[in-house]
């Protein structure tokens, strides 16, 4: 959830540590931080709200070397205060920290720590495991088991605690060296010349270097400007791999645009081209998927499928839920990944599972993948982070391959998913009873959609004219039927994300079954009305809101035709094949909220509250 960044090498550390907490700002902009070793004590500054601000009260502070951290919160524990940021410093001195995750028993320890004379200044459950290390690094007078002291004593902290962490520390002992570790929260080694980094999100370090390496779980790795070396909390040592990052800085900078929101709508079309390349059959019938590590008899036996997710990436089941089911005949089971894990719900024995996650970091989705896997059943991924702890321990997966997203309100990363799951009914469709001849007309249909999201995208001034006509709206609905039901939550979601408007997605038909309460001149609604064979029952559905003087947003497909004077405001997107349609109807709520929330004066990427990957439970 937090923006980790360490540094050690040759250049002014402050900087770099800076330019990198600000690509992380959208992992947690509540409070920032930076520290520093100097003379043989450590300087810090933190500040509550943006990098910036941080960024000013350094140089205030003239704080300078080549080795430190830096850290962007999320409140957790504790409220947010400049003395609740991170890092902290231990009561005696000694020891820098920052930490991503959560501390489960951080009161027992800190129970402990008092005992022991450790003063405390914040109420976080960091400061505990800062000063817990420096418990142990006092008690630890020698290197053993082939390690430093510095890293013994880290060592022997996380065997005594329970939670989640992302940990990079300092010692006044050991100038010029890290010492980083994790569990349940991602942690990326940067390796470049005469210098290593570290940091929650490539994106931190991409400018720096491409070669990185990608801790896991129990690891711990001692860093220096020239080294590093990966250990494992009982002290085993681990062989790293050493991974290249395939893209570029220049791919995570907003550009021209005014907004990381706006410029991840219009990159659709090509993000939807990348996450088909190379993935339909050479008689264009159906889809293939390299990495699946499952052989098609394996999936003509299942049964049954159960996908699991969190938010925008839940909706995105929702919809391949209703595709699977409606091509490939398969029963098919949503859950919220962060409900699976705690149920106790009856598997099926040819069951096969999914879970989905952009950052492939999502804590509860990655809960709900370990405790599928426990069950003895195979798990397979819908990720788009190469090196995510969730691709590296699935079975098996499919790579969205759409680039870097960095608005919290995520886009593009959502449109590639419906479009994965719109190729993976495919793909179960013709193993079983589509024929040849509808194969290859889906086929087509999916390779046709970037130019039907082009030609959707068309209609943005259109829609920012609407938007300035509902930005002062309170509360509003979406409503959709079937596939586009999803989407109606999603559009909701958009909404409710980065304007603040309270907003619910519903079915069409659900909405006189109480949501038809809401309504009146001050709630409008949003409805999905494509030209398929429950267009008339929407209509219905919309002439009910018509008739108690709600506003109507009608989203429709070039050939519907509505009553006239029914909707008070049209966005016409192209006919499509249906299971292209969910894909295209989204980019008009995108651009709605989009538009909306600026309206508002809302800050787009950073919505109060959100952080882009939830790495905590």
């Amino acid at each position: 959830m937090c923006g980790i960044v360490g540094y050690v090498g040759k250049q002014k550390a402050v900087p770099l540590i800076i330019e990198g907490l600000k690509r992380l700002e959208y992992r947690g902009y509540d409070s920032a931080g930076v520290a520093v070793l100097h003379n043989g004590a450590f300087e810090v500054a933190k500040k509550i709200g943006r990098v910036t601000n941080v960024e000013l009260q350094a140089a205030k502070q003239k704080l300078s070397g080549t080795y430190g951290i830096g850290h962007t919160r999320w409140a957790t524990h504790g409220g947010v205060t400049d003395e609740n940021a991170h890092p902290h410093v231990s009561s005696d001195g000694r020891i820098a920290l920052i930490h991503n995750g959560v501390i489960e028993n951080y009161a027992q320890i800190k129970r402990f720590l008092l005992s022991k004379n450790y003063t405390f200044k914040s109420e976080t459950d960091t400061e505990v495991l800062c000063n817990l290390v420096a418990y142990h690094y006092a008690k630890e007078p020698v290197a053993t088991n082939g390690d430093s002291r510095f890293v013994e004593s880290v060592r022997k902290t996380l065997r005594h605690t329970e939670g989640t962490y992302g940990i990079v520390i300092m010692a006044t002992d050991a100038p010029g060296e890290l010492v980083t570790a994790r569990k349940g929260s991602p942690l990326i080694l940067g390796l470049g010349d005469g210098e290593s980094l570290v940091a929650s999100d490539v994106s931190a370090i991409v400018s720096r270097t491409q070669s990185v390496v990608y801790l896991k779980d129990g690891e711990i790795a001692h860093l220096t400007a020239n080294s590093f070396a990966i250990t494992t909390l009982d002290a085993g040592t681990v062989e790293p791999v050493v991974d290249k990052v395939t893209w570029s800085i220049t791919d995570a900078d907003m550009g021209s645009h005014s907004h990381f929101m706006e410029k991840e709508i219009f990159e659709q079309p090509t993000a939807l081209e990348n996450a088909m390349r190379g993935r339909f059959s050479e008689d264009g019938s159906t889809a293939n998927f390299g990495g699946l590590n499952i052989s098609a008899n394996e999936f003509r036996g299942v049964d049954r499928l159960m996908f699991c997710a969190c938010g925008t990436a839940l909706h995105a089941c929702m919809v391949t839920e209703h595709l699977i089911e409606r091509f490939a005949r398969i029963p098919v089971e949503c859950d919220y990944a962060s409900e699976f894990r705690y149920r106790n719900t009856p598997l099926f024995r040819n069951s096969l599972f999914f879970v989905m996650s952009q950052s492939g970091e999502t804590i509860d989705t990655l809960a709900a993948l370990r405790e599928a896997k426990r069950k003895g059943y195979k798990v397979l991924a819908i990720n788009n982070v190469v090196g995510s702890t969730i691709a590296r321990e699935a079975d098996g997966g499919i790579y969205q391959h759409v680039g870097p997203e960095v608005g919290v309100a995520s886009t593009k990363a959502f449109t590639s998913q419906l479009l994965i799951g719109a190729m993976l009914a495919l793909y179960l469709a013709r193993m079983r009873d589509m024929s040849f001849s509808d194969g290859t007309q889906m086929v087509q249909a999916l390779k046709g959609t970037p130019d039907l999201v082009r030609k959707a995208l068309l209609q943005a001034p259109h829609i920012q004219n609407i938007a300035k006509r509902y930005a002062k709206a309170t509360d509003m609905l979406f409503l959709g039927r079937l596939s586009l039901f999803p989407i109606a939550l999603e559009g909701a979601l958009k909404l409710k994300e980065i304007s603040y408007i309270h907003a619910e997605g519903y079915p069409a038909a659900e909405m006189k079954h109480g949501p038809i309460a809401l309504i009146s001149e001050q709630c409008p609604s949003v409805f999905f009305a494509p030209n398929n064979e429950i267009f008339n029952k929407v209509v219905s559905s919309m002439q009910e809101i018509k008739a108690r003087k709600g506003p109507i947003i009608a989203i429709i497909t070039e050939k519907a035709e509505l009553p006239a004077g029914l909707a008070d405001e049209v966005i016409v997107i192209p006919e499509c094949h249906e299971a292209v349609l969910p894909i295209v109807a989204s980019i008009p709520v995108q651009l709605l909220s989009y538009y909306i929330a600026v309206e508002r004066g809302c800050d787009v990427d950073k919505p109060r509250n959100l952080a882009k990957s939830v790495t905590v439970e």
